[in-house]
């Protein structure tokens, strides 16, 4: 059975980019998509790529409102890469089909879309971390299928690759061999979905930094803080841990300049909490960006990474958050376990002290909830997070609930279901069948692991949790419930919290 898996890093970011995903995609016909963009399934997926040493594979769902704003550009780009010398191939899965999900799995696909390139007939597959929009697909492309490091032996050369908008990494040799020189090639390997790399035996050739280099060196050219920082520690797992953290910058921009997604897409990869500061550049951004910059500097090195977001592209990000527009000047802390810590209306130099009284643990988590609704009479009862404690946990009655999106089709497609069951129990005052926007509501990370939607569990009277994995039809729930269910006389009587559930 399909379901839809995401994850926490995933929603957040689709939430942030919702606006980027605004392009018209009604300039591509079906036919156009067919000759252009390969179909693959289950049944044909291996034998057509083991036959291609570079493939860029899209995994879908056709009710993915990203996919359907992807697809034009995807068919456009498609089209222009079919003429490239030598053909750059597009392929298409559909993993929302039932017969390709152990596909999607064994693609580690949890999210729609989700791009992958393979290389060497599928041995070696790369997460796709380029643009979204044909020309950008187009020139990230050519460059991922060219080699993983380009050799700068001039000044056209350099210009060529070293720019004043990108991370660049260099590697400076005395000479072309050795240990460091194979490890560095293997890092461009293993990293350039990621970042350009080049390298050159004449530091002189390079724009900035130390000109008299007598070893070898890896040298980090940025548009942004010092610029150029250097590093002559070529293991592996240091070279690529030094290139991560300085790619980074110490406050990352958002805002509908292309130029800072990338910097964003690197800042949720991060694996520290993050600090978003949301406030109106039009007004506020030369007040709050030198307060926050000194704040981010002083606690970037004790596992917290911050942005400073724009109010007129960050709608989708104050939604996901449960904010509202009145509220800002906000700032939000969101920890990898999903708790959130919140200061609205906060002034620039309130700042400092509240970052300092969240790394204390002197803040307290903030709960995203919906309203409680006014009136609660369908059949199929609306939980929020406000009543969860009381609708579920507190009810002394067996509940089962589900976690869904609104924009999910499983759910759609399940909600009618669920009615039915619904009704089928409305004159059993012992069951109740209710729904949680997972989406709208923060939930006790300790008691339900939502990974996709839907996803439904069983709460009994007597307090006792289980998952339900069975077939979506009403007569599979209502058999699981009768006999999951407790009656009267095993009912818990004392109240407890989500907490002590487990």
């Amino acid at each position: 059975m399909a379901t839809f898996r995401v994850s926490i890093f995933l929603v957040s970011l689709l939430a942030l980019f919702a606006w980027i995903s605004a392009s018209d995609s009604e300039t591509t016909d079906s036919s156009e998509s067919k000759e252009y963009v390969l179909t693959l399934d289950h049944s044909n997926f291996t034998d057509v790529v083991s036959k291609q040493d570079f493939i860029l594979v899209e995994f879908y769902a056709p009710w993915c409102g990203h996919c359907k704003n992807l697809a034009p550009e995807y068919e456009k780009a498609a089209a222009i890469l079919s003429k490239n010398d030598p053909p750059i191939l597009l392929a298409k899965v559909d993993a929302n089909d039932d017969a390709n999900k152990d596909l999607a799995a064994e693609h580690d696909v949890k999210g729609y879309p989700t791009l992958k390139i393979l290389r060497n007939g599928g041995k070696y597959s790369q997460e796709y971390k380029g643009p979204r929009e044909a020309d950008g697909i187009v020139e990230y492309l050519k460059k991922q299928s060219g080699p993983a490091a380009v050799e700068i032996k001039s000044a056209e050369d350099t210009a060529a690759v070293i720019g004043d908008l990108k991370v660049v990494i260099v590697g400076i040799f005395p000479e072309l061999s050795g240990d460091e020189y194979t490890n560095f090639k293997a890092l461009a390997e293993k990293m350039r979905s990621e970042y350009e790399f080049g390298y050159t035996t004449d530091a002189k050739l390079l724009p900035r930094g130390d000109s008299s280099v007598k070893k070898p060196t890896l040298r980090l050219f940025k548009p942004f803080d010092e610029l150029v920082v250097d590093s002559q520690d070529f293991s592996l797992e240091a070279a690529e841990k030094f290139i991560e953290e300085s790619s980074i910058p110490t406050v990352t921009l958002f805002s509908k300049d292309p130029a800072n997604h990338p910097y964003v897409i690197k800042f949720f990869n991060s694996p520290n909490a993050k600090a978003l500061l949301f406030v109106n550049f039009t007004t506020d951004f030369d007040s709050y960006k030198s307060k926050y910059e000194q704040v981010a500097a002083e606690y970037k090195s004790k596992g917290i990474s911050f942005l400073l977001g724009d109010l007129d592209a960050s709608q989708g990000a104050l939604q996901y958050f449960g904010l509202k527009e009145d509220q800002v000047p906000v700032i939000v802390v969101q920890t990898n376990e999903g708790q959130k810590y919140v200061k609205d209306k906060v002034e620039a130099d309130q700042l400092a002290a509240w970052i300092k009284d969240y790394n204390d643990g002197k803040v307290s988590a903030y709960r995203k909830s919906e309203p409680i609704p006014e009136s609660n009479d369908e059949p199929v009862k609306v939980v929020v997070a406000d009543t969860l404690q009381e609708m579920v946990f507190n009810s002394g009655k067996n509940v089962l609930l589900e976690f869904y999106a609104p924009w999910c089709g499983h759910c759609q497609k399940l909600a009618p279901i669920l009615d039915e069951v619904a009704v089928s129990f409305e004159n059993d005052k012992d069951i109740v069948i209710a729904k949680l926007d997972a989406t709208a509501n923060d939930l006790p990370n300790d008691t339900f692991e939502v990974k996709g939607y839907p996803t439904l569990y069983f709460r009994s009277a007597s307090g006792k949790i289980t998952s339900y994995e069975g077939d979506r039809t009403k007569e599979d729930i209502m058999d699981f419930i009768q006999k999951s269910r407790d009656s009267a006389t095993e009912q818990i009587t004392e109240p407890t919290s989500a907490k002590d559930e487990l």
